[in-house]
């Protein structure tokens, strides 16, 4: 029995932004729109707050990170996304999210702990194969990681 709302999949574009490189870390940055939406000034200088402010805090914290992720800044139906993902220990992928619906209400991230939608799951499936293929071998490419991706 399903009691949520069920959606109807239709694909959304993707496309790289650029390497940002904040703090311990060199994140890759996509922008992931939803029909219509495109991602705005105020998005980027948010998504750039929350990793300065929080994300690459939490990352510094960390002495095992391994100083590179992947940011997808998702303007969506309801509201933006901003998923940032890090890898640590050689083969984790750490995340936090940053969501806010377009009525200017913060959606709960704790009593919703979401992972992703199946839109962002593209890229972090993506991502993983990348760093498989670039990261998990006997000579990492850190250079070949951030040149390969997603979108």
């Amino acid at each position: 029995m399903n009691n949520g709302p069920v959606e109807i999949y239709r694909p959304r574009d993707a496309a790289f932004r650029a390497i940002w490189e904040i703090g311990v870390i060199k994140f890759k940055v996509y922008d992931l729109l939803a029909q219509g939406k495109t991602v705005t000034g105020e998005m980027l200088e948010t998504a750039d707050s929350f990793l300065r402010e929080e994300v690459v805090r939490d990352v510094g914290k960390m002495d095992d990170n391994n100083g590179l992720g992947f940011v997808i800044i998702h303007p969506g139906d309801l509201g933006v996304t901003i998923a940032a993902q890090w890898w640590s220990q050689g083969s984790v992928l750490c995340q936090r999210i940053y969501r806010h619906q377009y009525d200017d209400v913060p959606l709960d991230t704790i009593r919703r702990p979401a992972v992703a939608c199946v839109w962002e799951l593209e890229i972090i499936n993506a991502e993983q194969t990348i760093w498989r293929e670039t990261m998990m071998k006997s000579h990492p490419d850190e250079f070949a990681y951030l040149n390969t991706l997603a979108a």
